[in-house]
């Protein structure tokens, strides 16, 4: 439902009165989708929007992105300098026809890279990882920790 404040131009949604106010088009920028500005800011949010949660189990480090729309082919999923877990990938610009009019594009397109420094503690030649429904799981195994043993010393005298 969007009510129309008279005040914004009246086609606003009264939940969002200021959002095409501070929205360039190309019809008030003409230059600003080829501005590279406007690409970089474009690429640095596709690498800041890549959310990861990394989980610590007893068995295990799991990390979590939300990558939709993307194929396993995609991303990738590394090791490297020892013990940096590297996930990158990239979302390909849809083709698009010139007589298209875009009203709003939101959604991030471009290459993304997140890095984790992995503890001491983690199997780095189990590594495992999956994509189900555009989440990626990274699985790695914990090196077990050897159960200390409790020597009982005989007191002598």
């Amino acid at each position: 439902m969007a009510l129309t404040p008279f005040f914004f131009g009246g086609d606003q949604s009264i939940f969002d009165p200021l959002d095409r106010f501070f929205e360039p088009s190309a019809d008030r920028f003409p230059l600003w989708d080829n501005a590279p500005s406007r690409r970089f800011a474009q690429d640095v949010s596709a690498i800041a929007s890549t959310r990861v949660d990394w989980v610590e189990t007893p068995e295990a480090h799991i990390f979590k992105a939300d990558l939709p729309g993307l194929k396993k082919e995609e991303v990738k999923v590394q090791v490297e300098d020892g013990r940096t877990l590297q996930i990158s990938g990239e979302r390909k610009k849809e083709e698009v026809e010139k007589t298209d009019k875009w009203h709003r594009v939101e959604r991030t397109q471009g290459s993304f890279l997140r890095r984790f420094r992995l503890p001491e503690n983690a199997k780095l030649e189990e590594v495992k990882a999956k994509v189900e429904d555009g989440v990626l799981t990274v699985t790695v195994p914990k090196i077990e920790k050897p159960k200390s043993e409790v020597k009982a010393i005989e007191i002598s005298g």
